[in-house]
């Protein structure tokens, strides 16, 4: 599976399906029906495009976006979400951070309050689990974790995740620096002052 392929896959996977749920259980299946080289696969390319959308810019969007705050795991999960968005709008957001602000997936959240996000809230972390699913159903072993792990690990590159987020990390905090770098986002979700 090339990176074409992969992103058909998931374009094809936002046509199929609405909602998380509906979407990893449409992705688990159709996963399962191929090779198990081409479900190595399809998460080793995940593996890829995430990679590429570590970065400092991007992670600041992602903090603006949660109230000032993002996580580690919160950022990882955030870039997962991003790939569901479709490749269009995960390469403008690549590319600027700030065109988040116009997906529809951001613009529902304006004005919302965060703890009535629910289902809409930007991350997506079983996406990272759905090609183990799927190699697991298709191997009939309930634990395949080590295999699965470790055939993607002979089918990667010498790319890894050890480095940090490309970029300079600055303060999504600070006003002026926010609305120079990501005018739209900071407008949409303007932060609360820190409580003293």
């Amino acid at each position: 599976m090339d990176i074409d392929s992969f992103w058909k896959l998931i374009e094809e996977c936002r046509r199929q399906a609405r909602g998380r749920d509906e979407r990893l259980a449409w992705l688990r299946d159709e996963l399962s029906r191929r090779p198990l080289t081409e479900i190595v696969q399809f998460q080793v390319r995940l593996d890829e495009v995430t990679l590429v959308a570590f970065t400092w810019d991007l992670w600041a969007a992602a903090e603006r976006i949660f109230g000032g705050w993002c996580s580690d795991d919160g950022f990882c999960y955030f870039g997962l979400w991003m790939v569901g968005l479709g490749r269009n709008a995960f390469s403008r957001a690549e590319a600027d951070p700030d065109a988040l602000a116009d997906t529809p997936e951001v613009q529902c959240l304006v004005a919302r309050p965060r703890e009535l996000w629910n289902d809409d809230w930007p991350e997506w972390e079983s996406l990272d689990y759905v090609a183990m699913e799927a190699y697991g159903l298709l191997t009939g072993i309930d634990d395949c974790g080590d295999a699965f792990y470790e055939a993607i690990e002979a089918e990667q590159d010498d790319v890894g995740r050890s480095r940090g987020p490309l970029g300079e990390q600055w303060d999504v905090r600070s006003e002026a620096e926010a609305a120079r770098k990501l005018p739209r986002l900071s407008a949409m979700f303007p932060l609360r002052p820190l409580a003293r």
